[in-house]
């Protein structure tokens, strides 16, 4: 065989690996893969503004496609701006593979220009980390890389090569197959435990799904296995902020989203439930509130392919340790062997039914200002022409209203920050997705403060002529931050109000995009179908009401039970315990 340099070994390996696109900003420490890159049509590198925004791009990427996402960045500053980017994945279980450069392997440790230690910085942030001190060993790190970082629970593995190794030479053969010594996720499940299963949702009077992430990362077969369980069972649907779309929100089995912001529906059927069946969600604090008064009186079924989630937070009756997909799909095949039928839920529905009727997510009309949920409602109305639509988010009020008010039915199309809520991720993530679905209507739904965390990605846009859409709802706050200083500090609105905000219509204007200003509700409906009419990127800024706040909620530190549904129900201020949570 002929010897290759390291960078080349590289290329090859991701060629091999069926990667078709990068998301990299080049520095000197990844100049040798940068210029092996140069000869290989058959990669696309998009060029990113900030490394942060290409790792967005490529939670996108994978989010969106179901392909791994690849960063490419240099050494020091270059990695460690990624950094961001790589726990966000790791919070929310997105394969992602980050290769960064590194200094030479003789100047490690000797403070060189931008030398940081890539490994001991991203230890705790990754699934793996590999620091590569041979060409040698270079294929090998990849192939295991990309499986670590698909399989069992998804999440980023970064690649760290010194430049030395990039440039020196070594043999490349293409893996015939690939199998891990030690690391073997358990996907199947135990069938004694699906079979316990199974019984104890045949004899529950008031079941539930509840719902998250892990099956949107199974892949698209296992948000058909759930479709297929719940219309076999009868029992209503909940879902958490990262599984929407799993579950059709047309069904009327649907209840919307549970948590925090969910709906009043959910939260009081999880609270009254006798039997929780818990697939691909972890129980997380904005889901639970105040853990001893969680679903007191229910059995609790939990399927989750991470074994270190079983009983973290919350004990469970009954774990299983499996792909959620190929667990629903050991229930359905033994429900049905065993001749099961859907229970008579009657009573149970009937009490859902008078949750529902509280309307949890009605909000007031005004004809002067534009309400921000009816932002959200219109603009969910006007895209359901489009054949296919991804919706990202940036992180705040907005967020939540367009979990709250825009329906999904497929999985895959609802993309944003669940675990570390990370303000700056859904512009970049829409860019990503773009990438990924070239053909699909993207929009990213932001506000007027984080938008700003990386809105230097117009510039990737337009330079990719990707017709990416930004949704601004701008209220002129950092509205969460504002909402919580109201309902926490009095009111005192300590640093969350910009009265500096870009004329967000110029700024398009100066990368070459559309923008559109939207001031009152006479507007809105126009305003939206021009957004979506236009061929190419846009910015609309939407003036909504300033001091709207997300209802419903659950007060930090507080039960299912203690929903407000509207700021006449809010009393006082939070104790401090409570603040702790916020």
């Amino acid at each position: 065989m002929a010897e290759k340099s390291g960078a080349d070994i590289l290329v090859e390996c991701l060629i091999d690996l069926g990667v078709e696109v990068v998301f990299g900003y080049p520095g000197g420490a990844v100049l040798p893969i940068y210029d092996a890159l140069y000869n290989h049509p058959k990669i696309r590198h998009v060029l990113v503004r900030h490394e942060q925004g290409a790792t967005h791009m490529a939670e996108g990427y994978a989010r969106s496609t179901g392909k791994p996402g690849v960063v490419l960045v240099t050494s020091g500053p270059g990695a460690t701006n990624a950094v961001t980017g790589i726990t966000d994945a790791l919070m929310d279980s997105i394969p992602m593979v980050v290769i960064t450069g590194q200094v030479p392997t003789q100047l490690i440790g000797t403070d060189a220009f931008q030398e940081a230690d890539t490994v001991g910085i991203t230890r705790h942030c990754t699934k793996h980390n590999y620091l590569v001190k041979s060409p040698g060993k270079l294929a090998s790190v990849v192939h295991e890389a990309f499986h670590i970082a698909t399989t069992g629970r998804p999440g980023p593995v970064v690649i760290d090569i010194p430049k030395n190794v990039q440039i020196a030479t070594a043999p490349y053969r293409k893996p015939e197959s690939f199998e891990h010594a030690s690391y073997r996720p358990q996907t199947k499940a135990d069938p004694v435990a699906i079979a316990s299963a199974v019984e104890m949702l045949a004899a529950a009077e008031r079941p539930i799904f509840y719902t998250g992430g892990g099956v949107v990362n199974s892949g698209p077969e296992a948000s058909t296995l759930l479709r297929e369980i719940a219309a076999l069972t009868g029992a209503p649907v909940t879902s958490t902020l990262m599984g929407l779309g799993a579950f059709p929100a047309s069904s009327p089995q649907w209840l919307g989203m549970l948590g925090m912001h969910g709906t009043y529906e959910a939260n009081w059927a999880m609270n009254k439930a006798d039997l929780i069946l818990c697939v691909g969600a972890r129980f997380d604090d904005r889901v639970t509130g105040r853990l001893d008064a969680f679903a007191p009186h229910s059995k609790k079924i939990h399927i989750d392919i991470d074994r270190s989630s079983i009983n973290k937070t919350v004990e469970v009756d009954l774990p299983i340790i499996a792909d959620v997909g190929s667990a629903l799909a050991d229930m359905i095949a033994l429900w049905k062997e065993r001749g099961h039928k859907a229970a008579d839920l009657g009573e149970w529905w009937a009490r859902i039914d008078g949750w529902r009727a509280r309307n949890s997510l009605a909000y007031p009309e005004s004809r002067e200002e534009i309400m921000p949920q009816e932002a959200i409602a219109q603009l969910y109305k006007a895209s359901r022409s489009a054949k296919d639509v991804i919706i990202t988010t940036e992180v705040g009020q907005h967020q939540m209203w367009a979990a709250q008010h825009f329906g999904f039915d497929a999985p895959n199309k609802w993309l944003t920050s669940g675990g570390l809520g990370t303000m700056g991720y859904g512009f970049p993530a829409a860019i990503g997705a773009q990438v990924g679905n070239p053909d699909s209507l993207v929009v990213c739904v932001a506000g007027d403060a984080s938008i700003q965390m990386n809105i230097q990605e117009m510039g990737t846009a337009s330079q990719y002529r990707l017709p990416v859409k930004i949704f601004i709802l701008n209220n002129e706050y950092m509205g969460m931050v504002r909402q919580w200083q109201e309902l926490t500090y009095e009111s005192r609105y300590s640093n969350s109000y910009s009265d500096s905000l870009p004329d967000f219509v110029k700024l398009a204007e100066a990368y070459g995009w559309t923008g559109i200003r939207i001031e009152g509700p006479q507007e809105l409906a126009a305003g939206i179908a021009q957004m979506i009419d236009t061929p190419g990127p846009v910015i609309v800024d939407c003036r909504v009401a300033k001091l709207s706040n997300c209802f419903p909620m659950i007060p930090s530190g507080a039960a299912h039970t203690d929903m407000l549904l509207d700021p006449s129900q809010v009393e006082g201020i939070m104790s401090d315990e409570a603040k702790a949570l916020v």
